[in-house]
């Protein structure tokens, strides 16, 4: 039995002795290698330590600096030594390390005793790290470590490890004062919860900044230090509680200057916990932000956005960045409302997603990124983590994709006031359907015969531009829509919408490829946030941004960080863009497409538009633009299983009405949400005058007799008679007994 006791006293002096010896090392041992080695390891341990550059959480805010995202792997607010009180200070040292203010990193009484009673023991009963220490523990921990393995190796319980630390900390005490290393371990050790530093704790158990810490809420913190887990106040008030009053009790009887009375010790005692309900720790990441989540789209995409710019998400969940974006309150809150009037959040089955982008020659600033669904992961709410406005979709934007055709036409020296052929059906000599000859038809409404291109964008035949589209060669009307803004649409994504893998045919290189003729009629899957972006780049005269939802980004110093952003290119001449822009100025008049939905939301400013119907009726859409802002809607069918969708009329929400088809139109719900929208983001905007063309329109043809005048020209969107419902924009599909188009999807 003695000699036991004596074998554990002499281990006792061996440590003892080797743990001096450690301290001592670089002075004691001449220049051997290893020694040099072991020495220099610890220098560049203490100075990174000294120098501390820990996680931080990175901000996302809109374009007036109001916060809309966290981003973090630990919630930690970093709070300089001013800003800790003295209660906090008091308390932490009380029940930590009592002689913090006297010793010089290592407590050797403590250290001593400690040893003894684990010896004589046979266990750990007594930790003896000071604060210095645990400083550093906690550092390797929860900084440097970048593995659970390096984790757990920074915390096992080994004679090295404390042999390390005591170095360390002795090093520190020498470079550090008493004041930054108490700051510094109180910015870095864990508070339970995601929790860590005193300023994220305080925010989240008490919803305030760490200056106004109360003595009860300052010892309640230090005592969660002790074991987070479990002295948690929200599930574990009473031992919490417990824990708490002891730390007071410690703060009284301590022997410096930041002592409490007795008095206001037992005061203190008295008060409740007075945690808040909820934790007030903000969301991690997208999911949850903004009200009823509207800011969740706009979020997916700066991540998204920010990846591809040289800030992955490692990076931005530790680097504690100052993101301002380009997102405007008033144009989101806007254009969220009119998605959900258009098609309330939870309609089964019926997204409706809009996309605002700014025009202009430097940038195209992203102000808008809603749908009616709400961000998030409660389907059963009508919510999704899929980013469905700025990714491609599986359902293309039907007739807007003519917008393609005719801008190639211009850019070849077709002019918009020049007339086209609009046959009743076009059998094209160029494009197959299957091995059988390629036949088009027009839509319901839309009369045969000649038109200025112009006329033709706002009526949407489909033989015409079918035919146009031979005329001009589908390779220019493919790259047309790359060059102009559907670039990951066009390049990055297979036929269905799915990111290329390798060895994968992108979009373009399918349609070229199999020569599809139906592209002009827009079936290929698309990404509504590209196709706004084909408005600001036409708006722009021509010159393509990509979109941009970064107004500045701001490291931890508040330093501007450089983006490697895609640069600005001017795709095709002023000029094209220009009388592009004028030929598509007719939509919202009489005789347009979307005339109906611009009389009802009172729209009076200069605009371009182009509405689409896919076949069946399972999407459709709406691009049109101001020289203020561009913007697109669609509507599509995202259940499991898509059907067509059909439009009640007036405050009815739209509905699915089988797979055979439905009636649903861009000119409907995709123009209504436009208008609805943009009448509200345009307020308090000049009013700004589209671009002129480089020809002169024509002049109005002489009247004739009335008896020789043609019938009504009842084209999408016109009545289809006096002081009948309107006559929509058709679907982009053969005429009943016609062969069905080439490349279409599968219906």
């Amino acid at each position: 039995m003695r000699s036991g006791v004596l074998l554990k006293m002499f281990g006792l002096c061996v440590v003892a002795g080797v743990l001096v010896a450690s301290l001592l090392l670089p002075v004691a041992v001449g220049s051997g290698a290893a020694v040099n080695q072991t020495a220099t390891a610890m220098s560049d341990t203490s100075t990174s330590l000294a120098n501390k550059d820990m996680p931080q959480v990175s901000v996302v805010t809109d374009n007036a600096g109001a916060p809309i995202a966290y981003f973090f792997d630990d919630y930690r607010v970093e709070t300089k030594p001013e800003q800790i009180p003295d209660t906090m200070k008091s308390a932490i040292t009380a029940v930590e390390d009592k002689r913090f203010w006297d010793h010089q990193g290592v407590d050797w009484q403590g250290t001593m005793r400690a040893l003894a009673t684990n010896v004589s023991t046979g266990g750990t009963a007594q930790g003896a790290s000071t604060i210095t220490q645990q400083y550093v523990k906690n550092y390797l921990v929860h900084v440097v470590a970048r593995s659970e393995v390096e984790a757990h190796q920074a915390k096992e319980t080994t004679i090295a490890r404390k042999l390390r630390e005591a170095r360390i900390a002795v090093e520190l005490e020498r470079t550090m004062s008493k004041e930054d290393i108490l700051a510094a371990y109180l910015n870095v050790v864990p508070f339970g919860n995601q929790t860590f530093g005193v300023g994220a704790a305080a925010q989240t158990y008490f919803g305030i900044p760490p200056e106004q810490l109360t003595i009860a809420q300052s010892a309640l913190l230090a005592a969660i230090v002790n074991k987070p887990g479990s002295l948690n106040p929200s599930t574990n008030p009473e031992e919490a509680l417990q824990r708490r009053n002891l730390v007071i009790d410690l703060m009284a009887d301590q022997g410096n200057n930041i002592r409490i009375t007795e008095r206001d010790a037992e005061i203190a005692k008295q008060e409740p916990l007075g945690v808040l309900p909820e934790l007030g720790r903000p969301p991690n990441g997208c999911v949850g932000v903004g009200d009823g989540t509207t800011d969740g789209f706009f979020c997916s995409y700066v991540t998204d956005y920010l990846e591809r710019s040289g800030i992955d998400m490692e990076q931005l969940k530790s680097g504690g960045y100052t993101i301002r974006t380009t997102m405007d309150r008033k144009a989101t809150d806007s254009a969220k409302a009119a998605a959900e009037a258009g098609v309330p959040t939870q309609t089964e089955g019926i997204a409706n997603a809009m996309a605002v982008v700014e025009p202009g020659q430097d940038k195209h600033k992203v102000r808008a990124l809603v749908a009616n669904r709400d961000y998030g992961n409660e389907a059963s709410k009508g919510q999704t983590a899929y980013d469905i406005v700025s990714r491609v979709q599986p359902f293309g934007a039907g007739s807007i994709y003519k917008v393609f055709t005719a801008a190639a036409a211009i850019a070849q020296g077709v002019g918009i006031y020049d007339t086209i052929s609009v046959p009743e059906t076009y059998t094209s000599n160029v494009y197959k359907n299957g091995t059988a000859p390629y036949t088009v038809g027009n839509a319901d409404g839309v009369d045969p015969g000649p038109r200025t291109l112009q006329d033709a964008l706002a009526t949407s035949p489909n033989t015409g531009f079918v035919a146009l589209q031979e005329r001009v060669g589908l390779n220019n009307v493919v790259d047309m829509a790359s060059k102009l803004g559907l670039r990951f649409g066009m390049n990055g994504v297979n036929t269905s919408g799915q990111p290329l893998e390798e060895g994968e045919k992108s979009q373009a290189q399918t349609v070229n490829d199999t020569n599809r003729g139906a592209f002009t009629l827009g079936y290929t899957p698309t990404s509504v946030l590209e196709l706004s972006n084909v408005g600001a780049t036409i708006m722009s005269s021509g010159m393509y941004c990509p979109p941009s939802p970064i107004e500045e980004v701001r490291d931890r110093n508040g330093n501007l960080v450089p983006l490697n952003e895609e640069p600005c290119e001017q795709v095709v001449p002023p000029n094209v863009a220009n009388d592009l822009a004028v030929g598509m100025s007719k939509d919202d008049l009489p005789g347009g497409t979307s005339h109906q939905a611009a009389q009802d939301a009172g729209w009076t400013r200069p605009m371009i538009g182009k509405t689409g119907t896919t076949q069946e009726h399972r999407s459709a859409g709406f691009l049109a633009a101001t020289p203020q802002m561009a913007g697109a809607v669609l509507t599509y069918a995202d259940g499991d299983s898509p059907e067509g969708i059909c439009d009640a009329g007036g405050d009815a929400p739209p509905y699915l009405c089988g797979k055979s088809g439905g009636n649903i139109f861009g000119g409907k719900v995709p123009a209504r949400t436009w208008y609805d929208a943009m009448t509200k983001i345009h307020e308090g905007l000049p009013v700004a005058e589209l671009p002129e063309g480089s020809a002169a329109p024509p002049p109005p043809p002489a009247p004739e007799p009335p008896a020789e005048q043609p019938s009504p020209d009842n084209g999408q969107g016109a009545p289809s008679e006096p002081g009948g419902p309107p006559n929509p924009e058709r679907p982009d599909q053969a005429n009943p007994g016609r062969p069905q188009n080439a490349g279409r999807p599968d219906r």
